[in-house]
């Protein structure tokens, strides 16, 4: 790989990406856009041909609490609380002017 590419194609990238460029940025990309190539060029190199798959290099275990059963509150010492309650539940505004 060379170590930069022509002002043509950095200009031909930039417009793939839809990103106006001046003649300076063409310059200073044609020589990162060969490196980032070069990485590129060094991992596909690589024999991965007996390496698994994976989504993560650690295996990850959720850490996760015991459900524990706990009492909660009565319902009508929650109802007893709200702005407005009727048959056994909470009154709320109605909302788009349509009856249930």
């Amino acid at each position: 790989m060379p170590d930069s590419l022509s002002a043509d194609d950095v200009r031909h990238v930039a417009r793939l990406a839809r990103l106006d460029v001046t003649d300076e940025e063409v310059e200073l990309f044609a020589g990162q856009l060969a490196a980032v190539l070069d990485h590129a060029s060094d991992i596909e190199a690589l024999d991965t041909h007996e390496v698994p798959p994976t989504a993560h290099p650690l295996p990850l275990v959720n850490v996760l609490r015991e459900d524990e059963v706990t009492p909660g509150v009565e319902r009508d010492e929650v109802l007893a609380m709200a702005p407005a309650a009727e048959e056994g539940r909470f009154r709320v505004p109605r909302i788009l002017g349509e009856a249930p």
